[in-house]
This record gives structure tokens, sequence and C-alpha cells, in this order.
């Protein structure tokens, strides 16, 4: 029997594809799921392949179990890597949710581990001498990648740090980067 997380995010997913809605709460939950806030992330994979990964840093909902509902239908959903999954698939697909802790600006990079942290690596803006910002348009838009901790082939921290970067299209040799740290809840 999956954990019941698991469970929230299958149910929430399955009830969306066949039927366009949105749940409300699994009976069998942790207390802390209706109590507590935490940025969530949703893994769905089909066969052993990644199918959709969506999810929040930082909490958006009332509670964890809302936060997993809405970051599970967003990853079967609205992973632009993806297509939206379609009925036929639902039997063969399986899911993972992370609890995410609050990030922490990291100071030294020898604070990180792969294997325990997750890391958030996001662009600031570039400012001139005089100590004024640059910015294009009026306004700054910040760039980020976001990696969970504890992924397959990814063992070192040069290795986390540079795939954080793609996946945020963040050029760290051309931009200055500040990154953060977090620990994540794995539940399958």
């Amino acid at each position: 029997m999956a954990h019941p997380y698991v469970e929230l995010a299958k149910k929430a997913v399955e009830t969306y594809i066949k039927k366009g809605e949105i749940i409300s709460f699994l009976d069998k939950l942790p207390k802390e799921a209706f109590e507590k806030k935490a940025g969530t992330f949703v893994t769905i994979e089909k066969n052993g392949e990644l199918r959709g990964c969506i999810g929040t840093y930082l909490p958006t909902k009332e509670n964890i179990g809302k936060e997993i509902i809405y970051n599970a239908i967003a990853a079967a959903t609205e992973d632009y890597r993806f297509g939206p999954i379609q009925k036929e698939e639902l039997s063969s697909l399986s899911y993972t949710v992370y609890i995410l802790s609050k990030p922490e600006l990291v100071k030294d990079i020898k604070e990180l581990d792969p294997k325990k942290y997750g890391i958030i690596v996001k662009t600031v803006p570039i400012t001139y001498s005089n100590g004024t910002d640059v910015v294009f348009n009026s306004h700054f838009v910040p760039k980020s990648g976001l990696l969970l901790p504890d992924l397959e082939g990814v063992d070192t921290i040069e290795k986390q740090i540079s795939i954080a970067c793609q996946k945020g299209g963040i050029d760290p040799t051309r931009e200055k980067i500040l990154i953060y740290k977090f620990t994540a809840e794995k539940y399958q």
C-alpha cells in the first residue's frame, strides 16, 4: 500500500483526467496534511521514465494536502516537456511526492550535498559600479532552476548546480547567481 500522500496524488490525477474535477481530501491523510504548509513536488513516471514533474518550493495553498492535489494535476497536465496525460496511460503511472523544507541561502557551496539537499539557483540583478541595478524594460526578471535531492546520476555539487542552471536557462559564467538549499521528505 502506497503512502497516503502518494494515494492523494494518484487520486487527484485520475479524477481530474477522467472527470475534469478537483478532488477534496482523502480520509486517511496524516494530520499534518491539513495543519502544515510546505512546498511540494509531484513526479509522475510511466514505465520508469519521467512523464511529468511540477511543484512549488514555497507553499501557495493553505495546507500540504491541497498543495499535493494541485501540483499532481499540474504535473499531469502542464509540464511543458510532455503532453497532458491521457486516460489510457493512468494504469501504467507511478507517483513520487516530495515535501520540501523552507529553502535556506547557501553561503558556501561546501554546505551542499546532492544526496541530502535539493537546490534552487536564482539570478540576481547585475549592479553598475554606481550601485544601481541593470534592468531591461524597467524591470528585472529573475531566472531560476530547481533540482530535487538524491537524483540518480547527480553525484557531485558541480553537476547539481550545472543541471539546475540549465533547467533555469542560466549561464553561471555570465550571470550572478544565488543558491538556496532544501531538504525533502520523499514518498513513493
